[in-house]
């Protein structure tokens, strides 16, 4: 499907001129010339352009930021961590952007133990919510693996989803109330802390997840849980993913909604660590086809283990784990979670035909699965990392070239192969997005699989609040 979006003046440049007006309306020490970590996302995949970067303070500044791009016509591409995977942080095409970092502004504004509600700035860093929650014995619990540069901001803006979405939920289930400047520099004073509201259309989910296209937000009040009183972690050999499930709904019939993460990896990944993470411990002497990470967290009383030993000797009964080992430490317990989040690093390091993000009906897994596996392997000796967030049924499904073959030979083929899994996922009723976002790597995606009636609304709200095109230019619609 072509898009029809209305077409929007073109963009000024975000040039010396423009830096020198921008002086005048935020703190000097809060702009400077952009140097490249402001231009480079992880993947590598763009490079942007872009001269300046504002890192305004507080709200107000990044009002009269904004404000004064609406006026001039430049556009501006927000910035949080720097850590997205799909290059909504970068604009490698068109008049340099103004980049709008929110790294100045990390106030973590007030944590009430009792309301259980943090309300912090977009600036943040995950990983420093992670110790002000604890040391009032909370937890937010959102969390992946750049939680130590990733900020509040960004994760908000692409509702990040990580390892506890089972239990807790995606970025925007932990969102009460947001503070946001719209692309004309007015600000939309929505920071409330109550759980119930029913006064109209719901703006808070209109921001979160849209990359930054349609305002910035500067701050938030977020959900805070208890910290379990015990956790229980396992690794468990099955045969396959639809022995996987199985398992899922045993436990969850045994412990309810206290399993916190359900991870399946594929014996693929530990061999990817093998080769290129050889320090990273190895749970297995031979690395199985498949295996479960289970992360259960019980409220006093209750005892972890004995839950787990419970879980595992029905399993073993009915013959849907072959092997495991429990945690004895916290120590053991951070190797397990160890293995499972360096697969990502280890792919990186091997490099990928071509890398996907996608979710499903937990009862298509399996079929899902099957049916890849088979018409890639058609295609040509790939090999396959599967692994992800069973629970909720978002899987990082990767494919590489065989090894000792040339990748940059192997990446002539990543366009049939993305295809190719992604029309397979649209069939069984998927999302080709399941937890990072759209950004620019998706855009084309977003046009063949999206609703069209979805797409209409979605560039009706674009023109709505940036009728002027300036807000992350080229990300998420095509401009």
């Amino acid at each position: 499907m072509m898009d029809t979006a209305t077409p929007v003046p073109a963009l000024a440049p975000a040039d010396d001129v423009f830096a020198d007006h921008l002086r005048g309306l935020i703190d000097p020490r809060g702009l400077r010339p952009a140097d490249a970590r402001y231009l480079e996302e992880p993947r590598g995949t763009w490079v942007g352009v872009g001269s300046w970067v504002a890192a305004p303070a507080n709200v107000g500044e990044v009002a009269a930021v904004l404000s004064a791009a609406h006026e001039a016509g430049v556009g501006v591409v927000p910035y949080g961590g720097g850590t997205g995977l799909v290059g909504g942080q970068t604009q490698p095409e068109g008049a340099p952007p103004l980049i709008l970092s929110l790294e100045r502004m990390t106030a973590i504004r007030s944590l009430d133990p009792v309301e259980n509600v943090a309300v912090v700035e977009a600036g943040v860093i995950l990983e420093d919510l992670h110790r002000a929650a604890e040391a009032q014995n909370r937890l937010f619990p959102l969390t992946l693996a750049s939680k130590g540069s990733a900020r509040i901001g960004g994760l908000l803006g692409t509702n990040a989803g990580g390892v506890n979405v089972l239990r807790y939920g995606n970025a925007r289930d932990l969102v009460l109330g947001l503070e946001a400047v719209l692309p004309d520099g007015r600000i939309w004073n929505g920071l409330t802390r109550l759980r119930k509201d029913n006064t109209g259309y719901d703006l808070r989910n209109l921001l979160v997840g849209s990359e930054g296209t349609l305002g910035v937000i500067t701050a938030a009040a977020l959900k805070l849980s208890p910290i379990p009183a015990g956790q229980g972690v396992a690794l468990a050999v099955v045969p396959d993913p639809r022995a996987a499930l199985d398992l899922l709904s045993l436990t969850r019939d045994r412990v309810g909604e206290a399993v916190s993460s359900f991870e399946l990896i594929a014996g693929e990944g530990l061999r990817f660590l093998e080769e290129k993470l050889p320090q990273i411990r190895r749970p297995f002497a031979e690395a199985p086809e498949w295996m479960v990470l289970i992360d259960l967290g019980l409220p006093a009383g209750l005892d972890p283990e004995a839950a787990l030993a419970g879980i595992l000797e029905e399993a073993f009964e009915k013959e849907l784990v072959s092997d495991a080992l429990m945690a004895q430490s916290l120590a053991q317990a951070t190797e397990f979670w160890e293995v499972r989040e360096q697969i990502p690093e280890a792919n990186r390091l091997i490099g990928s035909v071509s890398s996907h993000d996608i979710s499903l009906p937990l009862s298509n897994l399996p079929g899902f699965i099957d049916r890849a596996g088979a018409i890639l392997r058609d295609m040509g000796p790939f090999r396959i990392n599967c692994f992800g967030h069973l629970g909720d049924g978002n899987l990082h499904y990767n494919v590489f070239p065989p090894k000792g073959g040339d990748l940059q030979e192997w990446r002539a083929h990543t366009k049939a192969v993305k295809r190719t899994v992604h029309d397979l996922v649209h069939e069984m009723e998927g999302s080709v997005s399941a937890e990072h976002g759209i950004g620019r790597l998706k855009v084309e995606d977003l046009e063949r699989y999206g609703d069209p009636v979805k797409l209409e609304v979605m560039r009706a709200l674009k023109q709505m609040f940036d009728p002027k095109g300036i807000m992350n230019p080229g990300t998420m619609l095509r401009r």
